[in-house]
């Protein structure tokens, strides 16, 4: 069932309405009703006198408004005209209008793990979360393969519509930025591949990442899992990684999480178990929660 949840951003007068399904493989930025010529919606969106600006890819779409209303008055009910519509509708563009090629543009931000920068991108990259630790893991992810020419990259972490790159000691990242920014906005303004068709997710040795069938949890980490996907799960891929639950231990109390990309071994990352973490679980599941640990995925 088609679900949409709200995310600020770091730029108060937008706000994203996150969809549970993806809405378009390429990317959308309307200015004007005037922009809009593939989406009889997007331009009823315009003709609310609060809409300044839509931006739609991957699972999202943004907008930007006027100063003259506060996103708390109007948010709940704009999510949930965005959430009947998809529900009716199949897509939220005309199915009849060709949409034209996105040239890709690729911005960078830095992670809380500083061996790790964030290359972000305008365009849906993959649905899936791709880990690449070595060049021969990279053989069926060209995009990956390509990125370990560059002698100083380590790893290669790719979800929804962003890069994150792992370096190791031999540059700073002010040296290489812009280099791996205009390589990534070429690669991807070409409409290369990402992975190949015969990609196949690998198992890692190191910590054994097993499919969890919700259906068979109990009732305890079914709530767990579902407050790391509202409330944790999208802070985590703003900085370039991505967590997933494990196990719960009844007994200990003890929650297990995989992380993975930028927050995968980050220095960081014990501040962020005990800051963030431990005490939104704890607060949102009192008494049932005792620690929470983090196997690097």
């Amino acid at each position: 069932m088609l679900k949409i949840h709200i995310e600020s951003t770091k730029t108060p007068t937008i706000v994203k309405f996150v969809s549970n399904k993806i809405l378009t493989e390429g990317s959308f930025e309307y200015n004007s009703v005037d922009d809009v010529n593939n989406s009889s919606f997007i331009q009823q969106l315009f003709h609310l006198p609060f809409v300044k600006k839509v931006f739609v890819t991957a699972n999202f779409i943004a907008i930007e408004r006027f100063n003259i209303v506060e996103w708390a008055d109007v948010q709940d009910e704009l999510k949930s005209v965005i959430e009947n519509y998809l529900t009716v509708n199949e897509s939220l563009f005309n199915t009849e209008t060709e949409t034209k090629k996105v040239i890709a543009e690729i911005y960078a931000e830095s992670t809380p793990n500083p061996a790790v920068m964030k290359f972000v991108s305008n365009k849906l990259l993959t649905s899936e979360n791709i880990e690449v630790i070595s060049v021969e893991e990279a053989k069926e992810v060209p995009i990956a393969n390509d990125l370990f020419d560059f002698p100083f990259v380590k790893e290669v972490f790719i979800a929804n519509n962003y890069v994150s790159i792992t370096k190791n000691d031999t540059v700073e990242w002010f040296e290489v930025t812009t280099a791996l920014r205009d390589f990534l906005k070429n690669y991807l303004s070409d409409e290369k591949p990402i992975i190949s068709n015969n990609y196949i997710p690998i198992t890692r040795e190191k910590t054994e990442i097993k499919p969890i069938e919700t259906e068979n949890l109990d009732d305890i980490s079914k709530e767990i899992i579902a407050i790391l996907d509202e409330y944790i799960k999208p802070a985590v891929t703003s900085d370039g990684g991505n967590i997933m639950f494990q196990s719960y231990d009844t007994n200990s109390k003890t929650v297990s999480v995989i992380l993975q990309g930028a927050c995968s071994g980050c220095p960081s990352s014990t501040i962020t178990l005990k800051n963030g973490i431990e005490a939104t679980l704890k607060q949102l599941l009192p008494d049932k929660i005792g620690q929470v640990v983090a196997l690097n995925g």
